[in-house]
């Protein structure tokens, strides 16, 4: 229930009925203002801010930046290697007043074939763009996020990866991506309003160790604390491409 709170076509057939692409988006210290001092007295010393927070996210461009929405002050980067690379690192963003902090950058898997933005159903790529996070799910029973979370039986997931690799407890946690998706509903909702060819159950989920058919993987204690973090809101979204694209 939900409280508000694939190498094989054995795993081509299992996550087609699951998840993960089957079936079917400047710095400065500023000193503070420094009182007159009066005469005689040592000068103060000018104070900097020791944790000056960016104005904006390193590494994303005027396009990429503009399609963040402007509420949203929780924002997951996953920045890929290359285009054509399976490989990518995600770090979580949190805005606040002073500017964006980051978090620690955590190693990841996406897609066998890397990055494409127009996403079709089985072709091994992970969709870049902008995607809100709206819906949690998993094997694993609800870790205390404050996304809707869907316990279930049917976050299965049986078979072998790519490289030969066990994909058992993949989708122990996992956090859908909003990319062909109804938002609001669980990650195991079929519904893909821009229809079945562009594929869809896109994820965030636990890491198999090796690449994914469209999803991103993260080791478990990461999306554990990822689980923990986000905050409806805080309309948090995902910014997903390779590094040449987030920085167009």
């Amino acid at each position: 229930m939900i409280t508000r709170s694939p190498r094989v076509t054995l795993l081509a057939v299992c996550l087609l009925l699951t998840g993960c692409g089957g079936g079917a988006v400047a710095v400065s210290d500023t000193p503070s203002d420094i009182a007159t001092a009066p005469a005689g007295a040592p000068a103060p010393r000018p104070e900097f801010s020791v944790e000056a927070a960016p104005q904006r996210i390193p590494g994303l461009g005027p396009r990429t930046l503009a399609a963040i929405p402007s509420r949203s002050r929780q924002v997951v980067v996953v920045t890929g290697r290359g285009r054509d690379s399976p490989d990518s690192t995600v770090v979580l963003y949190q805005r606040d007043g002073t500017g964006w902090r980051a978090g620690e950058s955590w190693p990841a898997h996406n897609a066998l074939r890397g990055w494409t933005d127009h996403h079709l159903s089985g072709d091994l790529r992970s969709p870049v763009g902008v995607y809100s996070l709206s819906d949690a799910g998993g094997l694993k029973r609800d870790p205390g996020t404050r996304l809707p979370y869907h316990h279930s039986a049917g976050f299965t997931s049986p078979g072998t990866g790519f490289e030969g690799e066990s994909l058992a407890g993949s989708f122990d946690y996992v956090v859908a991506i909003d990319y062909n998706r109804r938002p609001g509903t669980s990650p195991l909702d079929w519904t893909r309003p821009l229809g079945a060819s562009r594929g869809g159950g896109i994820w965030l989920h636990v890491d198999h160790g090796g690449p994914t058919h469209g999803c991103v993987g993260l080791a478990e204690r990461h999306m554990k604390e990822l689980l923990l973090t986000l905050d409806p809101a805080r309309h948090p979204v995902v910014v997903m491409g390779d590094a040449a694209f987030l920085a167009r």
